[in-house]
């Protein structure tokens, strides 16, 4: 099997972990390469993630190498994560079980698909999102107005520092953060959360994903879309985002871990 190693590169610990772990598993019979900046770091050749075709693909890292890692590549690939990071929701596997885990990979092991998020403009891509979309003002202390549309009908309109979009996977993220639920990620949906809303009625929502979705920008303030914090992108002011869920969604290695297990484990015992 071809595996490809993704490090997080700022920490000369997962460095020289993640050295280790590629000997350990080339001579346990694996191939292995590493993405361009792992291997720059490692001083070893690399190759692109976005071009990349493994079997495979281990990050090494926190939740934000995990991101970078689905924001890089082109065409999802069964991806697995080991915690280098402090909580590292997203990630399976701690350093001491992942080479145990790892050397008995075999073709054909069972892979757990993660909805993302499409965002769009008057049908022009604006990214993709596994988390969350993010929707702030570019001015501080100022507020946006934002409407949002379900179906043709407004569901929602509201004054506030932004709106975060965050699928299911993501509501453990940033959206539980600003007051959001803890959602099945097996639930396919969009979960709007409105970040300090100026009216306490604006609640967060939980849109199907079969649904129409816009939201409109009506503020003439300029705001930043900022995609599972590693893209941010100039949206100006006044546009109108239609969300939709991605037809290729992130592909997690099932480690047989319950969700919510995972959930008391990670996130209640802080």
């Amino acid at each position: 099997m071809r595996l490809l190693l993704m490090s997080r590169i700022d920490s000369d610990e997962t460095l020289a972990y993640t050295r280790a772990l590629g000997t350990d598993l080339t001579g346990a019979g694996f191939s292995v390469i590493y993405d361009t900046a792992t291997a720059t770091a490692l001083g070893r050749e690399g190759v692109p993630l976005a071009s990349a075709d493994p079997d495979a693909v281990v990050a090494i890292g926190g939740d934000g190498t995990i991101l970078l890692c689905v924001q890089q590549m082109n065409v999802q690939h069964p991806l697995i994560g080991i915690n280098r990071g402090e909580v590292g929701f997203l990630a399976d596997l701690e350093p001491e079980e992942a080479l145990s885990f790892l050397k008995k990979l075999r073709p054909g092991f069972p892979v757990e698909r993660r909805m993302r998020i499409d965002l769009s403009i008057n049908g022009e891509p604006l990214g993709t999102a596994l988390n969350e979309a993010v929707i702030v003002t570019s001015r501080p202390a100022k507020m946006l107005r934002f409407s949002v549309m379900v179906d043709g009908v407004r569901a929602e309109q509201f004054r506030g520092d932004g709106l975060l979009i965050s699928t299911p996977t993501g509501s453990t993220a940033y959206a539980m953060s600003a007051g959001g639920p803890i959602v099945d990620p097996r639930i396919e949906g969009f979960l709007l959360v409105p970040l300090a809303p100026y009216m306490l009625s604006s609640r967060p929502h939980l849109i199907s994903s079969t649904r129409t979705l816009l939201v409109r920008l009506e503020a003439s303030k300029p705001a930043h879309l900022v995609l599972d914090g590693q893209r941010t992108i100039d949206l100006g002011d006044e546009v109108t985002i239609e969300v939709t869920r991605s037809p290729d969604p992130a592909q997690f290695i099932d480690v047989n871990r319950n969700f919510f297990s995972k959930v008391e484990q990670k996130l209640r015992n802080l």
